[in-house]
């Protein structure tokens, strides 16, 4: 029998309208604690928009119910450094955190080559990293990354990847991630929610790997409402 604790976040009947236009429609969804959830779908969808409804950053119809004690890390999608005249340890310094060397060398990073560089001179996955240490640096216990590894390299992409999945297991941290890669999707979240304005999927994330599943997530959207449990996830 399911426990109400078990559960971090539900969302019922969410609608969000911008300029009168349905961007999100009639979304219910709830995850539980400690699991890797990956949004994914086609351009304009609604991941985004989710994300800011989620951060409670627009306004929006449905109730969103997050569960107990909850802090909240973000990364968004592009965030450009190039004229940002500060260096990483001037910019982690804004907030409240533990040892900033520790979170930089949690997040794979070597202070002493980092802390005084400017954010404008760091490679693209050394931006990413800094960023994510920006969002862990305060203890979060769940963390809402937009594409978190946009504009690095594939080798970089696994790395990272790799690394929050190291973090979110030590931590115990519910991750919710937007990302196009099904490979990423496969390989590093638990469960995946496919939005084409509604919920057009809903499943374990081995599932993307059926063509079938993958037409259905990018071909012309087909709404669905679940009524049974998966796993870590249930349609409400």
């Amino acid at each position: 029998m399911e426990s109400p604790g078990d559960y971090i976040l539900k969302v019922t009947k969410l609608s969000i309208e911008i300029a009168n236009q349905m961007i999100v429609d009639n979304l219910s969804f709830a995850i539980k604690k400690g699991i890797t959830l990956a949004i994914v779908g086609p351009n304009a969808a609604g991941k985004t928009t989710l994300f800011r409804a989620l951060l409670n950053l627009i306004p929006y119809g449905g109730h969103i119910e997050w569960i107990g004690e909850v802090k909240i890390g973000y990364v968004p999608q592009i965030l450009s450094a190039r004229d940002i005249p500060i260096s990483v340890k001037e910019f982690l310094s804004f907030k409240d955190g533990s040892d900033i060397d520790q979170v930089l060398v949690s997040v794979g990073l070597n202070p002493s080559a980092v802390l005084n560089k400017s954010l404008g001179t760091l490679s693209g996955g050394q931006l990413r990293r800094v960023l994510i240490a920006w969002a862990i640096i305060d203890k979060p216990n769940v963390l809402l990354f937009d594409e978190p590894t946009t504009g690095v390299d594939s080798d970089s992409e696994e790395a990272i990847y790799g690394m929050l999945r190291r973090l979110t297991a030590k931590e115990n941290i519910t991750l919710i991630l937007i990302s196009h890669d099904l490979h990423i999707i496969r390989e590093y979240s638990d469960y995946v929610l496919a939005l084409n304005k509604c919920m057009v999927f809903f499943g374990e994330s081995k599932e993307v790997a059926n063509p079938a599943i993958q037409k259905l997530i990018y071909g012309e959207p087909v709404c669905m409402v679940y009524g049974e449990e998966h796993g870590g996830t249930i349609g409400l």
